[in-house]
């Protein structure tokens, strides 16, 4: 089969989507802001952990592109910036309640063990 038959068969709804929230952290920067109500840049930092302050801007930035997020900087010193969802990010809503509702339901110890150790792995290569 060549490429060009392979790229018809694709779904371009869900690539499309994949494209829009498959960064590393843009799932669970929508969680905390959409469920958590957490929208201050440090308190994002915070709850996530392991993100870099780099990757943090640059997924939020890709969120507001995408019409997922608004900012809005109180043009304050020091600085004071909050992250909203837009109509958009909050028609995304229900996916993300059935993801963590899916994933509490699914995810068993077990699993959760594999798919961290190939994560790991991945990461390593």
């Amino acid at each position: 089969m060549r490429k060009s038959e392979l790229s018809i068969q694709r779904c371009t709804t869900i690539s499309t989507i994949q494209k829009i929230v498959g960064g590393k952290w843009k799932i669970e920067i929508l969680y905390y802001i959409a469920i958590q109500n957490i929208n201050r840049f440090g308190e994002l930092r915070r709850h996530i952990g392991d993100i870099t302050e780099s990757s943090l801007t640059k997924q939020l930035r890709e969120l507001e592109a995408d019409g997922f997020i608004s900012r809005y900087d109180y043009k304050e010193v020091p600085p004071k910036v909050e992250y909203s969802l837009t109509d958009l990010g909050n028609s995304f809503i229900p996916v993300l309640e059935f993801m963590k509702q899916w994933g509490e339901t699914q995810l068993n110890s077990k699993s959760i063990n594999a798919f961290t150790a190939y994560a790991t792995l991945e990461e390593s290569e």
